[in-house]
Formats: C-alpha cells, structure tokens, sequence
C-alpha cells in the first residue's frame, strides 16, 4: 500500500472501515441508529436545558458532531453528543459571562465548543493524548460523582416548579429552601410521577417485558425508550388539560429546522475567559470517551487509536461550532445502548444524525407542550446512575493516598463547582503521582538458596554477605526520588563498618534524569571518600545507552554488572555465605512497616 494512503487512512478511518462495508453492516447499523436516535432525542433536550441553552441546541449538537465523529473516529461504537458532566461544566463556564438565555449566552457557548475542538485537534495533531493521564482514575470517578450529585440538585427547581441559582452544593441548596415555599403542585406531581416512572423503566420494565413473554432484545429497546414514552405522556396531559395556564414550565416554541450556520467569536478577551474551561472540557471528554471506546473495543477485540480519538472529537466540536450546537464528547450511556443494539460501524452515529435531523424538521412543533420537569426527571434518571460512592470504601481499603484524593475532589467540587473541582482533581492527581514516586519502593535484598534470585531480606530467608550491601530500587530516579535514595543508602552504611561495596539493582529502573544522575555520581564519590565502591547491576539497555554519554561510568569507584549473581560471585564468597547460613540469612518475618 503506498505510503500517502496508509497515512491517509490513519488520520481517515472511514476508509478503513468504508471498504470492507456490506449490507449486513448497513442493517446492524441502522437497527441501532433507530434505538439510539429514540434514546437521543429527550437526552438532547434535556442536556441543553443542563447547559442552559434553548432546547433545540441539543438538536444541534446531535448532528452534524455525529457525522464528523463517523468520519475521523476510531471507535465502532462511541455515540457522540451533549452529556451531563460536560453540559455542567458549559453552563458553569458560560454562565460567569453572559446571563442565561440571552444571545450571547448561547454565542459563547457555541465559541466554547470551538475552542474545545482547537484544543482536541491539536491534541491529536501533536499526539498528546498522554496528557490525560494527569487525571488518575479515583479522581475522574470521584469528580464524575459529585458532577452527578450536582446536576441532579440543579434540576430539582424543575420538579418544584420553582426558581433557584447557584454553581456550588450550598448555594443550589439553599435556593431550593428559600424558594420551596412557591413550589408549583401539579409541576411537582408530573416531574415525581416522571421520575418514578424512568426509575422504574431503567430496572423493572425489562425483566416485566421478558416475564410475558417478550424477547430480550425487544424488552431492552423497550425500557431504552421509556423518556420518549415519558416525553409523550406528560406533553399530551399538560395539553389536554392546558397545565401550561397553571403554571407549568414548558418547553414552548422550539424552532423548526436543520441546524443553521453559526460562526463562533473572535474575540480575544472572550478566548481568554473560556480558554482555561476548554481545556478541562476537553480533557474530561477525551478521557470519558476513550474509557467507554476502549471497553467497548475489547469486548469485540477491536483497537481504537487515542490520538485519533482526539482529532475525531476535535473535530464534532468544531462540527457543533458551526451548526448552533455547544461542546460534545463520548457519552457512556448510549455508547452502551448503540454497543448492545448491533452497531459495527461509525456509520451508526451518521444515521443517528440523520434520525436526529428528521426530528428538527419535523418533530419540533410537537414538543412545545412538553414540561420542562420532564426533561429535569430525564436528567435526574440518568446522572444518578454516575453517583457511584463505592469509590470511597474501595480506595480506603487500598491506598489511603487515593481515598483523601477522591474525598477532596468530591468536596471541592459539591462546595466551589465544576471548574474547582476538575481543577483541583488534575492538581491532587499529579500530585499523588509526585509524592508515590518521591519515595519509592527501595528494598534491601540477598540471594534465594539454591537459586540466582535475589529478594527483600525483610521478606525471605536470604543470603547475604557483610562486606556487600545490595540495594534494588523499584521506580525510575528523577529529581523527586534521587535525594530519598541518596539518603537511604548513606543511613544503611552510616554504622555498618563490614561494608565494601554498594550495588544499585536496577532492573525496575526505566529512566535516570539529570538531576538522578548528579544524585548517583555524589553517591559514587561519598562511597570512595569513605573507602566503598559502587557498583551497579542489571541495568537496562536504553538506560546503559544514556549513562555512557555521562561521567558517570568513567568515574565509577566499582563495576557495571550484567545480573546481580554475577555480582554477588565476584564480590562476595557465595559459598561460605551458604556454609554459615545461620548467620548470613537474615530473618524472614517482615518488619510491620516493611511489608511492601
């Protein structure tokens, strides 16, 4: 294959998955398309309503980003469009600039989502798709958490039919008690009925629909268009019964149509207040999606390709920028749906578009009677689903470093916002990083009888010899971690007068800095100021490779050793550490802080 076309396949893969594309595909994949299109509609208007914007911006936004995904996408099943955790994030980034419902509220949001596809795109360009792993798993689960818990607080004013602001935990809750006393009845009647319905729909209708007989495929599409049956319901009865001259909230005129042709703001004092919201917009998007795509993949032993995956959603912003939508990303909820409903090829989001489309021209005048406490009991359903407090136990149990830092990202997010709370998730996140790796795993290790292994002495009943110190480090040495080594090896040589030679171990050690290789040549000359060597064993190539461009090897008091027996043979008498085993092996039963 020429060069110019595998490269153009790599940044296309449509024409991957284009050629090999039959009828058999074609029909898996407009099955799902149908479920995911019924599944998407109430979904789209609700997330807009989340994000603060007029219904059919959600429309807008579950279009053409679904045709631009299918075509630079790398997944077989990500459903791309509005979902809660980043419609949160747009109205809280938005609403510091403009009011709620004004054109330039929507006018930032669109140059939002474009901002948000720049940043993916040359993301992917540049392939820094690594940068998402700043944002450690514990704390996208805890920060996702306190999201679900605020975006459900947030839609409560809808159920109440009361009015209610705020961005942070306290402040929702606190509109709610001052205003609880205008609560609006029938408002609060049709969103509790909606809620307990779609509650209901999500665990109960299935297993019903299969117990009468009904096949599981069918039960499943069934329950999956629950809010479009709670959609119609709710809007026939507020119009039979003019609920709206009552004071239910409506969704009112919704304008019909194809998405029009938008062009998002240059301006730079407005870049300049939403670049930093673009950047955690996209980061959590690009992990969420490639969390739900890479589970997805395996399941079918598919790949997906990451840096690709980032120009694929770069690219649906952009798409939404420019037809009247706002920021999109991988949505796991109907990733999952389109996954179980058959969908093989991208070419599933662009008939989902199609589907969507149709609806905008021509679905859209029904939907003026629709109660708005029905798109908040859609939201309230389907965020509550992502409150997952497991996270807590399960990090307590495991790593007490873990568990403060989910704990901090949920209080910081439910106490200061969205914005704080990803911010503060990527800070605790890097951080952890630093302090785990700032003191790494360092074991003092002897040799297994009868063996050429060579284990913690805290841990087994080794040989060693008393004129040999062997110190293995398990983690790269860097600036963080090489002063902790450093005084590591001089606190085990500071008393011990039999020692003659120091060997670094270093089959774990993946990378030495510069500032780690000014650590080790300091150890060396300390070592030979005091009559010691040091020797190192067991060091990898690449490694090797950069420590023979430094002074390092040159100066070294000792030798490079090829395995750590090898060194143990030529610098102590292995034999006559066997023959006096009972005093050579050192006690077996771990140290209580020694156990790692």
């Amino acid at each position: 294959m020429p060069l110019d076309l595998r490269q153009l396949r790599r940044y296309l893969p449509i024409l991957e998955w284009g050629a090999k594309y039959n009828k058999d595909t074609f029909t898996n994949d407009g099955i799902a398309a149908l479920i995911v299109t019924v599944m998407l509609i109430p979904q789209s208007l609700a997330y807009a309503l989340l994000a603060g914007l007029p219904a059919q911006m959600g429309l807008y936004a579950s279009i053409l980003p679904l045709v631009a995904y299918a075509i630079f996408g790398t997944s077989r099943a990500l459903a791309v469009g509005p979902v809660a955790v980043v419609s949160l994030m747009t109205a809280s980034a938005v609403g510091n600039m403009a009011l709620q419902g004004t054109a330039e509220y929507a006018a930032a949001a669109i140059t939002l989502a474009f901002l948000s596809g720049l940043i993916l795109l040359a993301m992917g360009i540049f392939r820094l798709g690594f940068f998402a792993n700043f944002l450690s798993h514990p704390v996208i689960a805890g920060f996702i958490t306190a999201s679900g818990i605020l975006i459900a607080v947030s839609q409560a004013k809808h159920i109440f039919g009361i009015s209610s602001d705020g961005h942070t935990l306290p402040e929702r809750l606190m509109g709610i008690w001052e205003n609880i006393g205008s609560t609006n009845f029938i408002t609060l009647v049709i969103g509790v009925a909606a809620t307990a319905f779609l509650f209901w729909v999500r665990k109960g209708l299935k297993p019903l629909l299969i117990s009468k007989g009904v096949t599981p495929r069918m039960a499943d599409i069934a329950a999956k268009a629950g809010p479009v049956a709670a959609v119609v319901v709710t809007t026939l009865v507020t119009f039979a019964f003019g609920l709206h001259n009552h004071g239910v909230k409506i969704v009112g005129d919704v304008p019909r149509g194809l998405p029009p042709l938008t062009v998002p703001q240059f301006s730079a004092s407005v870049w300049g207040e939403l670049f930093g919201a673009a950047i955690l917009i996209s980061i959590i998007g690009f992990v969420e999606s490639v969390s739900v795509a890479q589970t997805l993949a395996a399941k079918r032993r598919q790949r997906i390709v990451p840096d690709q995956e980032l120009i694929g959603l770069g690219a649906s912003n952009v798409a939404a920028a420019i037809s009247g939508g706002y920021p999109v990303t991988g949505g796991f909820a109907r990733s999952v749906v389109n996954f179980d409903a058959g969908a093989e090829t991208p070419a599933a989001g662009a008939f989902t578009a199609v589907g969507i489309a149709l609806a905008a021209l021509f679905l859209t005048p029904l939907l003026y009677f629709l109660p708005v406490a029905t798109l908040a009991a859609t939201i309230i359903v389907a965020v509550l689903s992502l409150v997952d407090f497991s996270i807590l136990k399960t990090t307590w149990g495991y790593s007490k470093a873990d568990f403060a830092a989910v704990l901090a990202t949920i209080a910081l997010t439910l106490l200061f916002g969205v914005e704080t709370g990803v911010s503060s998730g990527v800070i605790l996140s890097i951080g952890l990083h630093l302090y785990k790796t700032s003191r790494p795993h360092v074991a003092e290790v002897g040799l297994v009888p009868g063996t050429e292994h060579f284990r913690n002495i805290k841990r087994h009943d080794v040989l060693t010899v008393p004129e040999m110190v062997t110190i293995r480090v398990d983690e790269s040495l860097y600036f963080a971690n090489a002063r902790f080594l450093e005084d590591y090896i001089l606190d085990r040589i500071a008393d011990d007068c039999d020692v003659k030679h120091v060997v670094l171990m270093c089959p774990a050690v993946n990378e030495i800095d510069s500032s780690a290789l000014e650590t080790l040549e300091e150890i060396n000359r300390r070592l030979g100021d005091g009559g010691m060597k040091l020797h190192l064993s067991e060091v990898k190539g690449p490694v090797m490779d950069r420590l023979q461009k430094s002074h390092l090897l040159h100066d070294l008091t000792g030798q490079v050793f090829l395995s750590q027996y090898a060194a143990m043979k030529a610098l102590g008498d292995v034999t006559r550490s066997a023959d006096d085993g009972a005093e050579q092996v050192e006690d077996a039963t771990p140290a209580p802080d020694a156990a790692q």
